[in-house]
């Protein structure tokens, strides 16, 4: 064996052991993204308010979970459906009380903490990007690219909820109303991606580009748009909500989040097949 086929057979075997730690990005995607973006929102509440953790205690106890499945993910060498997304619903959790702490025990205003966080996050592609040239979901085959994958999405969930906050509370504007304005606003994110699309149907690097940057634009915004159905829903009626609860609105979530679940590792409907090194 020469040596251009051992490197073709180096290759095709690495290839075939290194799988995508991450699905791909389809209606599934999302729907459990809003869901888990809910469901950290109102479980923060949950833990916080109804048994009495406390913002200090609940965000130790989310931590050293967090960190716990953290350390599965990482020694996993393959997507898991249900061992993803769990991360993902603590990320979710720990980045609403990492805001709520900055916020209620330090009193950081929430333009502050929205203005930090958004820096953080451009610093985390920054980096990345500088070190991996891609900043593709469809390449998150290296424990690196993974740690820069998750580093991004806790700074998207501090972020989203920072400014969520912001538009719902600090500008008096009300669940349902901040509601349908993310809506619009990833409605907006949607239809330029489309545009874009058509347009650069023959630039494929530049095509490609345009789909990371609106997928991150998406992502951010589910944060915000996720606790702002969370709030809708768990709020008590007098203060704009439809007053069910933390408690039944994270039930109902979590048994969302967990049929969509059994139903992608049964079908495996999200798992990307094509490795990009």
């Amino acid at each position: 064996m020469n040596g251009s086929q051992k490197v073709q057979s180096k290759t095709s075997e690495l290839g075939s052991q290194i799988l995508n730690k991450v699905p791909e990005v389809t209606i599934f995607f999302w729907i459990i993204k809003v869901l888990c973006t809910t469901v950290g929102e109102t479980a923060a509440d949950f833990l916080n308010s109804s048994l009495n953790f406390g913002l200090t205690g609940t965000s130790i106890v989310m931590g050293v979970l967090l960190a716990i499945v953290l350390f599965f993910q990482f020694k996993a060498n393959k997507y898991i459906p249900g061992l993803y997304w769990l991360a993902v619903v603590l990320l979710s959790i720990v980045g609403t009380l990492i805001t709520d702490n900055l916020t209620d025990n330090l009193g950081v205003p929430l333009a502050t903490t929205t203005v930090i966080f958004g820096i953080a996050l451009v610093v985390v592609f920054l980096v990345w990007w500088l070190i991996e040239k891609t900043l593709s979901v469809h390449s998150i085959v290296t424990l690196r690219r993974e740690a820069f994958y998750w580093l991004a999405i806790l700074f998207t969930f501090a972020l989203g909820t920072a400014s969520g906050d912001l538009v719902s509370e600090k500008f008096n504007l009300g669940y349902l109303t901040a509601l349908l304005i993310f809506v619009g606003v990833i409605a907006v994110i949607t239809i330029c991606h489309y545009i874009a699309k058509h347009m650069l149907h023959k630039e494929h690097r530049l095509q490609s580009n345009n789909a990371v940057l609106a997928f991150w634009l998406a992502y951010i915004m589910t944060r915000p748009l996720g606790a702002s159905i969370g709030d809708f829903l768990s709020q008590a009626k007098v203060d704009g909500g439809l007053g069910l609860g933390t408690t039944t609105t994270s039930i109902l979530f979590l048994l969302a989040i967990l049929g969509v679940v059994i139903y992608l590792s049964l079908t495996k409907k999200d798992v990307i097949s094509k490795t990009v090194l």
